[in-house]
């Protein structure tokens, strides 16, 4: 009822024309940290430079709940934050996260500039030509509509869709699925874009959209944050595998793999997927450049 109550406030105050960016309103989960100890065998594996200094800096783009994304008091907090954080660990380092634009962490990677990347890049064959990538997700585009509608993915022709700016779903996704509609001489569908995906799930809430289209642990974030307002509908399309963008041929890419896999086997990786509501893109194998394979 608490978490209804608030959302309920928050849209109001978006009605209201108050709200620009609602991105602290998302609560971080209370569930205990997971233990994590420090593997000395994977921690061997990290560049000279970085098993030095014992600091992983760490690209980031927020705000994408609930991957990566401010909290209240401003900290870069959610689901890969905390992953990082725990392969950070067993690697006996700090995670230093540095926030940039989103299409010049790759670029700022490959220059040396950040260890690696962490904003819930997809690992792709033409990604791969610049950095490799360490998979440690997988995930795909998930629609959600307001619990009891009769909203449809696959036959959505003429309604508005609410989507996160710069997406796949915002860039690719919806305009295909629009793009067929027309094609067949139907309605095209009319996309709302947002800067934040809480403020795309609130125009859901409030009924000024038809349906949601996000990444699969954004939409399962936001159903389990809505206090049954919101629910998934269709089935996960063209899923495809979470990794951290790290120089090509770096040494980083399998001691990240080492560590990651270390949180596998021990069940904290679990645990962190857990606190965060997103188990369903859970691996059980770490690879490398998985992508097309």
């Amino acid at each position: 009822m608490a978490a209804r109550m608030a959302l309920l406030c928050a849209a109001a105050a978006l009605l209201a024309g108050c709200v620009t960016n609602v991105e602290n309103s998302n609560p971080v989960p209370t569930e205990p940290f997971p233990t994590v100890r420090a593997d000395p065998a994977a921690a061997a594996l990290l560049p000279a430079r970085v098993r030095q200094s014992g600091r992983l800096v760490v690209g980031v783009n927020v705000p994408y709940t609930p991957n990566e994304f401010r909290d209240s008091s401003g900290r870069i907090v959610g689901f890969d934050v905390d992953l990082v954080n725990a392969v950070a660990a067993v690697l006996g380092v700090t995670a230093s996260y540095v926030e940039s634009t989103f299409e010049k962490i790759i670029p700022a990677v490959t220059a040396g500039t950040y260890d690696m990347g962490m904003s819930s890049f997809t690992d792709n064959v033409e990604r791969q030509k610049t950095v490799d990538f360490v998979d440690y997700f997988r995930a795909g585009v998930q629609w959600a509509r307001r619990t009891g509608s009769k909203v449809d993915p696959d036959n959505a022709c003429g309604l508005r869709v609410a989507v996160q700016a710069t997406t796949v779903e915002d860039t690719d996704e919806v305009p295909g699925k629009s793009a067929r509609c027309v094609a067949a001489g139907k309605p095209a569908l009319v996309k709302v874009a947002f800067e934040d995906q809480s403020s795309a799930t609130t125009a859901l809430m409030l009924g000024q959209v038809d349906a949601m289209s996000a990444d699969s642990p954004a939409t399962q974030y936001a159903v389990r944050q809505t206090d049954g307002s919101v629910e998934p509908v269709g089935p996960i399309y063209d899923a495809a595998p979470y990794g951290w963008p790290v120089p090509k041929g770096s040494p980083l890419a399998p001691a990240l793999r080492q560590a990651l896999q270390k949180l596998i086997d021990t069940g904290a990786y679990r645990s962190i997927a857990a606190r965060w509501g997103v188990q369903s893109g859970m691996i059980d194998t770490v690879t490398i450049n998985n992508a097309g394979q």
